[in-house]
């Protein structure tokens, strides 16, 4: 290996483009990538500076900075067959020693002798052989990573027997500005990719691995960086709360999922109607997070506004419209949660107890009813231990899974439990 290519070294990036990735698996498909990359380097001996990591709801990427161009030498010491074996009676070479000497690339003489802990004597050969070609090992390194995702089911598309969590569409492998040869996943490998499903869906031609992440925000209408388009959507939600009046709800969770379902995030503010405040808290936030994926506005407090925050994946040319859209979706899920929060109070919580007789919890261990006393009895005996009022404590216990059978619980399972409390307050409980 020649000194110049031991110390070449140039940035890699590949970049696989696919339909809409399910976003809760997001973050965990880029951190796979992220850390089996640097894994299959290191077992590779290929020397690198920093690893990056990009991924948006169409695209998963990796960028490896002053990757080097050849593995170093590598130290070859074999062992081979023992002498017993390796020379007849007459000291001549048996087909073993002759094999085992080819299998090395030398001639017999240049093998060597040596004794294991067992004073057996064998042939051996030591030597180096040159390192492989980055190039050559790339390939089959994404490969393996792509084959390691942790997801438990993938897809076929086509008439083809290739298999992927989503279908893929194109492939990119650059090792500064050459294409890596390779096919993955039935795609060839080139230099084109692609921006934004609207504001940029033509092809976009990368000149170096370098200039990925510039050429997607500024030709293609894409911010590739998670970390960066998470903090782009927290300033535009936060930016289009204040302007509500109000300050923006942000759960970790759903700005992580909002982030893993837009490459170019636009924040539009909602309203809804006030007499929707009426409702519990918790029910007012699993209709907006849970199940439209908005955040919330509220007041310095913590009071809920009649507001929220959508947030879109393009820049619309009449956001009015696209506002008008998501209050028009809002506002049916919030009136079935008024409707079900006035019909469920119409039957006290405790009058649920017999119907969850009616409901399996396991086959060998009865009903939920029956669970119900059982664990009725158990924190009764349990307060009196603890000095609590036994018989409020049991109370409790007997009416703590009736929500089930609420109308609210069917709709927001999430908020099962919570809403016992809810309706147990209501009754006087």
């Amino acid at each position: 290996m020649s000194t110049t290519a031991a110390a070449e070294r140039r940035d890699f990036l590949f970049e696989l483009g696919t339909e809409e990735l399910p976003p809760i698996a997001l973050p965990a498909f880029e951190q796979s990538l992220r850390e089996g990359l640097a894994a299959q380097l290191k077992a590779a001996a290929l020397r690198h500076g920093a690893i990056e990591s990009f991924a948006t709801p169409r695209r998963l990427a990796l960028r490896v900075r002053r990757l080097v161009a050849r593995q170093p030498e590598q130290t070859v010491r074999r062992r081979g067959p023992p002498l017993r074996a390796a020379f007849d009676a007459a000291g001549m070479a048996t087909r073993a020693a002759l094999a085992f000497a080819a299998s090395c690339g030398v001639e017999l003489s240049a093998l060597g002798r040596e004794r294991d802990e067992k004073d057996n004597e064998y042939l051996w050969y030591g030597g180096t052989r040159p390192g492989a070609s980055t190039v050559s090992l790339l390939p089959g390194i994404i490969s393996t990573l792509l084959d390691g995702l942790p997801t438990p089911k993938r897809m076929r598309w086509g008439s083809g027997d290739v298999q992927f969590v989503r279908p893929v569409h194109w492939l990119v492998m650059l090792y500064g500005t050459e294409i890596v040869p390779a096919k993955i996943l039935g795609l060839d490998a080139g230099r084109s990719t692609r921006g934004h499903r609207f504001h940029a869906p033509r092809a976009l031609e990368l000149r170096t691995a370098s200039g990925y992440e510039k050429t997607l925000l500024g030709r293609g209408h894409v911010i590739a960086s998670s970390a960066a388009r998470g903090t782009r959507v927290r300033e535009l939600v936060l930016a289009a709360a204040q302007q509500a009046g109000g300050q923006a709800i942000i759960e970790p969770a759903l700005l992580a999922e909002v982030t893993a379902l837009v490459e170019w995030p636009a924040a539009i503010a909602g309203q809804f109607e006030e007499r929707f405040l009426a409702l519990p808290r918790e029910v007012l936030l699993a209709a907006l997070q849970g199940h439209q994926r908005y955040f919330p506005v509220a007041t310095a407090d913590g009071s809920l506004l009649p507001w929220f925050v959508a947030v879109a994946n393009i820049d619309s040319l009449d956001p009015a419209v696209v506002r008008a859209g998501n209050e028009r979706v809002i506002r049916p899920r919030l009136a079935d949660a008024a409707f079900f929060w006035e019909q469920d109070r119409r039957t006290p919580l405790a009058q649920h107890v017999a119907g969850l007789a009616r409901v399996t919890f396991q086959a060998q261990l009865g009903s939920v009813g029956d669970k119900a006393q059982r664990v009725a009895a158990l924190a009764a005996e349990l307060a009196s231990v603890c000095g609590a009022a036994p018989a409020r404590v049991a109370r409790a216990a007997l009416l703590c899974k009736c929500d089930l059978l609420s109308a609210m619980v069917g709709e927001f399972p999430e908020l099962q439990g919570v809403m016992g409390a809810h309706y147990a307050q209501s009754d006087g409980e």
